[in-house]
Formats: C-alpha cells, structure tokens, sequence
C-alpha cells in the first residue's frame, strides 16, 4: 500500500555504476532531487507589455549527505570511496530515489557525480556531500 505523509528515513537514494544493482548510499542523512525547466523568453510587441516564456530543456540534480564509514566493503556504493572514484574516473552512474513502500512513486535515471567533498570538524563526525547532475530522462514508475 503507498505511502501517506510519510518519515525522511524511508526515503532512500540508491546508487551504483552504470548498469550494475542498485545499493542504498551509505551512512546516508539526506538527499534531494531537484527537477528544472528552463523558461526561454518569447516575448513579442504583441504580448501586450507582459514577459511569455515557452517550456525549454528540462534538467535534474540530486543533493546528499552522509557520515563517512571506511570500513564499508570497498567499491561498493555505500562507500565514499565509491564517490571518490566515479568522479574521478568519469564514470555514469544509476540511481534510485524512492521508499521500498509498495504502491510508492519511484524515480531512476542515471547522471554523474558532479561534485564530492568529505569533511571533518573537531570532535565531530567525519561527514561526506555530493551532488548527482542527470544525464537524460527521469523515469517514474510505481514501486511494486
């Protein structure tokens, strides 16, 4: 059954590199997907003095954040050396962004690690950021 109002915990990004299976990231505190469309200007002398716009590219980007574990199994996603590595060798990744809920809405796509960046504070947890940017189309489907 699909999800209400439901907790951030269920909502789960799931990651690996193109074409393999899908695992959640680890250590996982956030992620956002953000979905754009640009507006190109088609403003004429005859709109009559007001701004027109026409649906241009769209585009999506996925935020998130972690705690940084090493001792997670090597290459795995859920490693941040798993990050470290696909922007470094370029590689396109796949990725989930959704809850296990049957009945929930589910997004995939692929993109690349545009950006990584692992920081640690004085007596504070060793944390990890990163942004996905899409490469292509989003797909929606249902979680069964």
């Amino acid at each position: 059954m699909a999800s209400t109002v439901f907790n951030g915990t269920d909502l789960v990004l799931k990651v690996i590199g193109d074409g393999g299976t899908l695992e959640p990231l680890g250590h996982s505190t956030s992620c956002t997907l953000s979905i754009t469309n640009d507006m190109p200007e088609a403003t004429t002398k005859d709109s009559a003095g007001y701004a027109e716009v026409i649906s241009g590219l769209r585009s999506f980007e996925i935020s998130f954040d972690g705690l940084v574990d090493y001792t997670d199994e090597a290459g795995s996603s859920k490693n941040v050396d798993f990050l470290i590595t696909s922007i470094n060798s370029r590689t396109k990744i796949d990725f989930s962004f959704g809850t296990a809920v049957s009945g929930d809405q589910l997004i995939s796509g692929e993109g690349f690690i545009s950006a990584i960046e692992v920081s640690g504070e004085m007596e504070s947890t060793v944390t990890y950021s990163g942004t996905i940017t899409g490469s292509g189309a989003l797909t929606i489907a249902t979680n069964s």
